[in-house]
């Protein structure tokens, strides 16, 4: 087994659940490598929506397989640090990104090498590919590529994508563009340029929402994800969508097939990342902040107004 490292390491810490201001930065051991298994020199973390509402309540924390104590955080980035036993795909040195469930905001995590879930994985990093941007991958793209998966918009398709401008929808909106389908995208008055940077047309949520549509699209939208709740959901049903074409992440209704990030096609993630390598997909960065900052970040992702991802910069001073 080859390590290189310090005895011990930060990693964000709760000891009860709740909101951000439980959040504490715990020194603790560095943890080993087992056969099977790589231990990663985390650079960057990138946070979720889940990550906060997942430890909100032990209830839901128990849903996700999660007790006290408990880390924080799912998307990292980082190098290999350490190879267990049994390891042939990575050695010390290699670039990597992918999930670790609540333990992602941290110096060190160890994951399966040859694990396919979002929950306890690893990828190559491509070239091109930096790391922050790469800590952003993995629960957002996921789900998007698994929406997408759901509805299956082409060329010829008008698609309603329902928060267009948050963390999943960065990804849903570029990857349905890229499919060849245009994209109509629901949001804030004030999110409507950035929108419509990512390639899709903007329209404001809300009220008469059905008919702010209609008048972009008079021939009728074919397709619709719901990445906030039920709204585009409801509007593209009363534009005659057929339930087998809706599809949401964050709420469960009659005769729609819900998206689940967990149920991506084998590979999505390693497309996505050569999509960013050769720059036809783009992740903006709203924010970065020290693991120092965390609950300040934390917060802001909490507010729902996000332009792009939040990152966690988890590289020490002279590193």
């Amino acid at each position: 087994m080859q390590a290189q490292g310090d005895n011990a390491s930060r990693a964000v810490r709760l000891d009860s659940f709740g909101g951000p201001e439980v959040l504490d930065i715990r020194e603790v051991p560095v943890p080993d490598a087992g056969p099977g298994q790589i231990r990663v020199r985390v650079t960057a973390a990138g946070l979720n929506p889940m990550d906060w509402v997942m430890t909100a309540d032990a209830d839901t924390a128990g849903r996700f397989g999660l007790t006290l104590p408990v880390g924080f955080g799912t998307d990292y980035a980082g190098v290999v640090d350490q190879v267990g036993d049994g390891v042939t795909g990575f050695v010390p040195g290699d670039r990597v990104f992918g999930g670790a469930l609540s333990r992602a905001v941290a110096d060190f995590v160890v994951v399966d090498a040859d694990s396919g879930t979002a929950a306890n994985e690893a990828h190559h990093t491509p070239d091109g590919v930096d790391d922050r941007t790469a800590a952003t991958l993995t629960i957002a793209g996921r789900t998007a590529s698994a929406a997408l998966d759901v509805v299956g918009p082409g060329p010829g398709d008008t698609v309603l994508i329902g928060g267009a401008g948050g963390g999943v929808g960065v990804f849903a909106v570029q990857l349905a563009r890229i499919a060849g389908a245009r994209v109509i995208g629901t949001g804030s008055a004030a999110s409507a340029g950035y929108i419509r940077d990512l390639g899709a047309e903007p329209v404001t949520y809300g009220d008469g929402l059905e008919d702010r549509v209609r008048a972009l699209a008079p021939d009728g939208i074919t397709a619709a994800i719901d990445l906030f709740g039920t709204e585009a959901v409801h509007a593209a049903r009363a534009l005659g969508v057929p339930d087998s074409r809706i599809t949401t992440i964050a709420t469960q209704i009659d005769g729609i097939t819900p998206a689940n990030g967990a149920a991506a096609a084998p590979g999505a993630l390693e497309e996505l990342a050569d999509l960013v390598a050769t720059s036809r997909l783009r992740v903006p960065i709203a924010a970065t902040f020290p693991i120092e900052q965390i609950r300040t970040a934390v917060e802001r992702q909490a507010g729902r107004r996000v332009k792009g991802k939040i990152v966690i910069d988890l590289e020490k001073s002279g590193a």
